[in-house]
């Protein structure tokens, strides 16, 4: 019997009752942590875009995607966190004098940030 592509190009095969199964891996890869922002871009990538997120699992690119994606948000928010502070006036001693005030303006600077994150970032 002659060959076919898969075997022709190294695949093998198992026999599964009448069945003949390609035996298929995916590729190593480095795994790295992954966090919230790597979490929340996955299941955005799993839910609307599919084929992409099954090209970059099937390639072993998805960890590595996923990590850059954290690290480009985490990043992000700690600049953007800092520059609004700045902006608004949010200081130490804004924080001595008066404590609600304070947690008032860097919950809305929080928010803010998140929000600019998930719009450039997380769900795009």
């Amino acid at each position: 019997m002659e060959k076919s592509l898969f075997e022709q190009m190294g695949g093998t095969y198992t026999q599964v009752g009448d069945y003949m199964l390609p035996n298929l891996t995916l590729p190593e890869e480095e795994q790295k942590s992954i966090g919230i922002w790597g979490q929340r871009h996955a299941r955005y990538l799993k839910r609307y875009y599919k084929i992409l997120y099954y090209n970059l699992l099937s390639s072993g690119k998805l960890n590595a995607h996923l990590a850059e994606i954290d690290r480009q948000a985490e990043d992000m928010f700690f600049r953007l966190v800092k520059q609004m502070a700045e902006r608004e006036g949010v200081t130490e001693q804004l924080k001595a004098e008066n404590q609600m005030e304070w947690v008032g303006k860097m919950n809305n600077i929080l928010n803010s940030a998140l929000e600019v994150i998930n719009a450039k970032l997380i769900y795009s």
